[in-house]
């Protein structure tokens, strides 16, 4: 019985139209179309520190093989917002944990008309706590902001991954 439920839902995953992003699963030696297209999509510079590790997290993920000659697209993120939030409070009224959120937005301009194509309000947390060092309190706050930049770069990655495969 458990052989049939595994076999019926395979199926059933299979006729629902799922397909890897990336296309095919078969020979890696031609580029599929979405790799294609964003590689033709230009990042423009985003402004601050936490803007510039964005864009070179984007370059890493978006140029594997090499950078654009010409691009089709420009992808502008605007300026990082961080916000902080003190999450675990004593009863002392000293914190031991905190949020850091980041929020953005891209878009995705087409360069032959100019339109906008894609706008994305996107997001990220990350957290860590507070412990008596300072040093290691601001190791920490800078791990936890990388890592919530590196899941925006993926966010974004995602976003013009799923709407070019639409094309």
């Amino acid at each position: 019985m458990r052989n049939f439920s595994f076999l019926l839902s395979l199926f059933l995953l299979v006729a629902c139209g799922f397909e890897p992003v990336y296309g095919d699963l078969g020979s890696k030696t031609e580029y599929t179309a979405v790799e294609t297209r964003l590689s033709q999509v230009e990042i423009a510079a985003i402004p601050d520190r936490n803007g510039q590790y964005l864009r070179n997290a984007l370059i890493d993920r978006l140029y594997p093989h090499a950078r654009p000659g010409t691009a089709a697209y420009t992808l502008s993120v605007s300026t990082i917002e961080e916000r902080h939030t003190d999450l675990d409070i004593t009863k002392s009224s000293d914190a031991t944990r905190r949020q850091i959120r980041l929020l953005t937005k891209l878009t995705l301009t087409d360069r032959k008309t100019g339109a906008a194509v894609l706008d994305r309000d996107l997001s990220a947390i990350g957290s860590y706590n507070i412990l008596g060092s300072e040093f290691t309190n601001r190791v920490s706050e800078q791990n936890a902001r990388e890592n919530a930049l590196n899941d925006l770069a993926q966010q974004i990655e995602l976003q013009l991954g799923l709407y070019f495969q639409r094309q």
